[in-house]
């Protein structure tokens, strides 16, 4: 795959259930893969693990996944918006508030999906999901590079900064905070204030807090 089309990524199930003894079969085998996964990681998962965890024949696996790879990637397919870092509105308010309530959202949806390590660890060695998501990356680039340049127009960001480049600054920011793996705590609080002032202009963030905190009273 090399258009970016995420249904590429699963391919033909050999075999799609319609009984419920069926589904509830297809739907074991998948939590059965993402504890597995998130447990033990990619590599060291295989079919055989996966259906015996799921309570199954390994000939009852194949009857529904051509192999892992297919199995991960529904999984993936399924959760890719929550993997994917926020995109910022930036005339809904006050930008520093919304940043930060977008930063705790993104976290606890990592946290909640918690396939994003697994996916680190298959994209040196898939293409075709690296493809999908530096698509969807650059999609989100150009959604969050024309709102800048809306809000450009209004005199609301930096004159003299290329919306472009900050958009790929953002969206850079916003997608690694959510994943440091230093064991320390990140003050989202103090990322959103980082972002707000490297957009807007310190007068522009006072005039939007201000008609935030108005329309609040």
């Amino acid at each position: 795959m090399r258009n970016g089309n995420d249904e590429n990524l699963v391919g033909s199930f050999p075999f799609v259930p319609r009984q419920e003894r069926a589904v509830k079969k297809k739907d074991a085998l998948l939590q059965s893969g993402r504890y597995l996964f998130i447990t033990k990681g990619y590599e060291n998962t295989t079919a055989k693990e996966i259906a015996a965890h799921a309570g199954v024949a390994t000939g009852t696996f194949y009857r529904y996944f051509s192999d892992k790879r297919q199995l991960f990637m529904y999984l993936v397919k399924d959760k890719l918006a929550n993997l994917l870092p926020p995109e910022p509105e930036w005339e809904a308010g006050d930008p520093e508030q919304l940043l930060f309530s977008l930063l705790e959202n993104y976290q606890q949806r990592l946290y909640e999906v918690k396939l994003d390590k697994v996916v680190v660890e298959l994209l040196p060695k898939d293409p075709d999901l690296a493809e999908t998501l530096k698509e969807a990356k650059r999609n989100m680039h150009n959604r969050i590079c024309n709102g800048l340049k809306r809000a450009q127009e209004k005199g609301h960001v930096w004159k003299d900064l290329d919306p472009s480049a900050i958009a790929w600054s953002v969206l850079v920011l916003l997608e690694n905070a959510a994943k440091d793996d230093s064991g320390q705590s990140i003050d989202f609080r103090q990322l959103a204030r980082l972002i707000g002032r490297m957009v807007f202009p310190p007068e522009v963030i006072k005039r939007l807090q201000s008609e935030q905190q108005a329309k609040s009273e």
